[in-house]
C-alpha cells in the first residue's frame, strides 16, 4: 500500500472514532459537583491528611489550617516547568505571610531522595511534603503542576494546573 494511502486510511480510522466530538456542542457536560462532601473539587470539603515533611516532621491539614488562613499544594516532580511555577509562586508566599505554602513531592521514593531533590532545586526554604505512598495524589487527584487551595474553613476554592499565577492570585486574595 503506498504511503499516501496508508495516510489517508489512518486518518478516516482517526476521525470515525471521534464521532460527535467533531461537533462539540457548548453546553458543559461534567457532573455537577455536590458541595457539603469530601472531594477535591471546588466548594468541597477538603479531605484531611497527613503527610511527612523533607524535614521529618508531620503536617496535618486540618492543624495547618487551625493556624493559617488558607494552604496552597503544589505537586511537583522538580522539572523545569514546576521550576518555573515554584519560582513564579515565591511571590505569593512573600504576599501572603499567613498561607502555608507546601510542595507535595509524590515521585520520588524516600524523605531523603525528596530533601536531595528539594535542596538540588535550590527550595531548601519551602515545606516540602513527601507523599510516599500517593495518599494526597490520590485523594486531590494531583500530577504535575497541580495547585489546590483550601480556605481556613477546609473548603476547596482552587484546584487546577498552575498556568501563570493570575487564577492564584484571585483565590489567595479572596482568603484575607
Amino acid at each position: 500500500m503506498s504511503s499516501v494511502k496508508y495516510i489517508v486510511l489512518l486518518l478516516v480510522l482517526g476521525l470515525t472514532g471521534c464521532q460527535d466530538n467533531l461537533s462539540p456542542s457548548s453546553s458543559d457536560e461534567r457532573p455537577a459537583v455536590v458541595t457539603g462532601i469530601i472531594g477535591n473539587q471546588v466548594g468541597q470539603i477538603a479531605p484531611d491528611f497527613t503527610l511527612e515533611s523533607s524535614l521529618n516532621t508531620f503536617h496535618t491539614l486540618s492543624s495547618e489550617l487551625a493556624t493559617h488562613d488558607g494552604v496552597v499544594l503544589y505537586f511537583t516532580m522538580w522539572c523545569p516547568i514546576c521550576d518555573n511555577h515554584m519560582s513564579h509562586m515565591r511571590a505569593y508566599i512573600a504576599s501572603y505571610p499567613n498561607v502555608q505554602f507546601l510542595l507535595v513531592d509524590y515521585v520520588n521514593g524516600s524523605v531523603t531522595d525528596a530533601r536531595t531533590s528539594q535542596v538540588s532545586s535550590g527550595y531548601r526554604d519551602l515545606s516540602v511534603l513527601v507523599d510516599l505512598n500517593r495518599t494526597v495524589e490520590n485523594l486531590y487527584e494531583g500530577s504535575m503542576g497541580t495547585t489546590i487551595v483550601v480556605d481556613r474553613l477546609g473548603i476547596v476554592q482552587m484546584n487546577q494546573y498552575y498556568s501563570d499565577g493570575r487564577k492564584l492570585g484571585q483565590v489567595l486574595s479572596r482568603l484575607l
